[in-house]
Order: C-alpha cells, then sequence, then structure tokens
C-alpha cells in the first residue's frame, strides 16, 4: 500500500487557506473512485506556495494540492501542470505520487486542484541526513542522485510532454522570466545585488544547449523516502516543473552543498565526508557518470544562476507575505531571508568572473 500512497510526515493542523469542504467532499464522491466519507480536512506545514491538505476519510486518506488564495502573478501557482507532469511520469524510473482527480472549475473550493493519494514515508527537512546512521547517509545522497539523473532520462515527447515547455535558450528565458517576475512586484522592492545579477546573467549564459523535464526545486524535503530504507517513493512540489536545461535542475540540487540550513535544506559550509555523506566534487561525477558526461563545465555559472533564481522566488514570497496571502507559517522568514540569497548569488557570480 506504501507505493500508492503521496504526501507525509509532515505535519497538519488548522486550515490557514479555507476551503468548502461540503463542496469538495460532494465532488470527491463523484470524481474518485472509491471514496466515501465523512470527510476530515487539514493543512500540512509544508506546501509554501500552493497550499496542501491531509483528507481523511474511515478507509482511505489523501491529499490536495491547490492555488493560493488572493491575486496570483500572471502564470505562477499552476497546479495543473503538477497534476499533468505526475501523470506523465506514472511508470517512469521517476517516483511520483499517484494522481487520482483534477478539478479545473474553481467555483468548487475557490481554485483549480488535484488530489493524489497519501505516500506514508519519510521526509528529510535536515540536507545532513542526521535522521539516519551516518553509515546509512551516502546511500540516501545516491537515491537522490539516481533520481534527478533518472528525471534528465526521460523522453519527454514519448511521455506526452513534448508541448510541456518551449525547447532551446531555458536560461535566456528563464533569466527573463525571474527578472520580469522581480521587477514586477514592486511591493517587494529592489535589491542591489539582484539588480547586478540582473545585469550580469545574460552575459554569461554557457555555449550549448540541452532540453529535459526539469523538476525545478529537487532538494530532500520535496521527496518522500521509504519509512526504512534509502528509497524515493515520490518526489513532490512539481510546480516549478518544465521542459529546460538539466544542468540548470542539477545545479539547483547540488546547491545544497553551499545552501546554509536555516534558509532551506542545505549542509551550510559544514564538511560532508565527515558527515559521511559524498563531497560535491563526487556527488558531481556521480550524476555525469549516470548521464553520460565527462564532466560539466562552466559549473560556476550554473550555482549562481540558481542562487539568482531561488533569490527571485523568495522576493516572491516576501511580496505574498507584504499582501498577507502567503500560505505557510515559515513565509515570513523566507521574506526576511531574501537579501542574504542576493548576497549568495552574487558571491557565486563573483567567483565567475
Amino acid at each position: 500500500m506504501v507505493d500508492d500512497i503521496a504526501a507525509a510526515n509532515s505535519g497538519a493542523g488548522d486550515l490557514r487557506t479555507a476551503l468548502d469542504v461540503a463542496a469538495l467532499e460532494t465532488w470527491l464522491a463523484a470524481h474518485v473512485n472509491g471514496f466515501a466519507g465523512p470527510l476530515a480536512v487539514s493543512q500540512f506545514n509544508g506546501g509554501q506556495s500552493n497550499p496542501t491538505y491531509r483528507l481523511e476519510t474511515p478507509g482511505a486518506s489523501y491529499v490536495l494540492r491547490r492555488k493560493p488564495a488572493g491575486p496570483i502573478l500572471k502564470g505562477a501557482h499552476d497546479v495543473l501542470r503538477e497534476a499533468r507532469v505526475q501523470q506523465a511520469l506514472a511508470g517512469s524510473d521517476v517516483p511520483v505520487a499517484r494522481i487520482l482527480g483534477v478539478c479545473e472549475d474553481e467555483a468548487v473550493i475557490g481554485s483549480a486542484f488535484y488530489v493524489m493519494a497519501m505516500v506514508e514515508g519519510r521526509v528529510f527537512w535536515d540536507a545532513a541526513f542526521t535522521q539516519v546512521p551516518r553509515d546509512q547517509r551516502a546511500a540516501y545522497y545516491d537515491e537522490m542522485n539516481r533520481v534527478i539523473a533518472a528525471l534528465h532520462g526521460v523522453d519527454h515527447a514519448a511521455v506526452g510532454l513534448g508541448d510541456y515547455g518551449r525547447p532551446g535558450n531555458y536560461f535566456e528565458r528563464q533569466i527573463t522570466r525571474w527578472t520580469r517576475q522581480y521587477e514586477a512586484d514592486e511591493l517587494a522592492g529592489r535589491d542591489p545585488d539582484m539588480d547586478a545579477l540582473v545585469a550580469w546573467l545574460p552575459t554569461a549564459i554557457p555555449a550549448g544547449d540541452e532540453t529535459t523535464i526539469v523538476h525545478g526545486d529537487f532538494r530532500c524535503d520535496n521527496m518522500i523516502f521509504h519509512p526504512t530504507q534509502p528509497r524515493i517513493l515520490a518526489v513532490l512540489d512539481w510546480e516549478l516543473s518544465t521542459l529546460g536545461h538539466p544542468l540548470a535542475d542539477f545545479a539547483y540540487h547540488a546547491m545544497m552543498y553551499r545552501m546554509p540550513p536555516d534558509i532551506v535544506a542545505g549542509l551550510g559550509g559544514a564538511d560532508p565526508v565527515a558527515l559521511g555523506l559524498p563531497g560535491e566534487a563526487d556527488y558531481i561525477a556521480t550524476y555525469c557518470a549516470r548521464t553520460g558526461r565527462d564532466t560539466i563545465a562552466h559549473w560556476d555559472f550554473y550555482i549562481a544562476f540558481q542562487f539568482f533564481r531561488l533569490a527571485a522566488i523568495f522576493h516572491g514570497i516576501k511580496g505574498r507575505v507584504l499582501r498577507g496571502n502567503a500560505s505557510n507559517a515559515q513565509a515570513a522568514a523566507r521574506a526576511e531571508a531574501f537579501p542574504r540569497l542576493t548576497r549568495l548569488a552574487r558571491d557565486a557570480m563573483e567567483a565567475c568572473t
């Protein structure tokens, strides 16, 4: 039953983003096979960008993802894309939650949403994996490495995602997108380090191009691990997925080696080998071996780009906090972390020049 199930052991509590439970129960009875109430709803502490709920009935548990309440920037919080990519990857070497129903009718609970089966397992919020014995931690890193390499090896056209994004010029398009989103949110304000990155990044894009499915937020806390084994049961939070450059996606994931743990899951300058983990260079080499590469040139550019991109996301969180429609209890702390991220991004930029 574990393999049939979709979000895990992050705690669920009171509803911070309200929904019409009666209307939802009616929809579930009509669209989800085997559903039988009564229904109890609580909200997960995770799900920063899109509110995420635990749905409990006497016979089964489910997870619901919806858009946040209030004004939303164009193109953001597209939960229907999340559902589509997970449906497409079902049966591949990339473990995903089983999608049980998708609702495009905003009248039901106030926004589009989808429902997936509950995956019971472990979520690691600590990139050092201190919750498992030291001699087992490297196996968890190897499993993350395996899954992201498998994702980048999926034939996107063959699984029905040929139109999931625009192929080619990924960095140019992404830099433009996040620059526009950053500059459009006037309430969240400007930052000199961010402005420097906006000017520099378009001039430093490496030559050559590749296109694969990219997750966009591949971190240890966005996946469910088996309760006792170093095996991923489901990769979650596909909101930022698209067709893009695999080295950008891998760099975002490998950024954990340089990320302070109080911002998002990262090692924060700790010695990974002392923790029983592979070093950054070895981790990159393992990914290269799995994807048929000799090495990754211009690695510092990819890291600089991803710190910039994450800073832009946190800038958006800051805007939502100021507007009062941030769904997550950690949103205020992440908003405060925005200038630290822009500094880290600029440090990486300066290492390239």
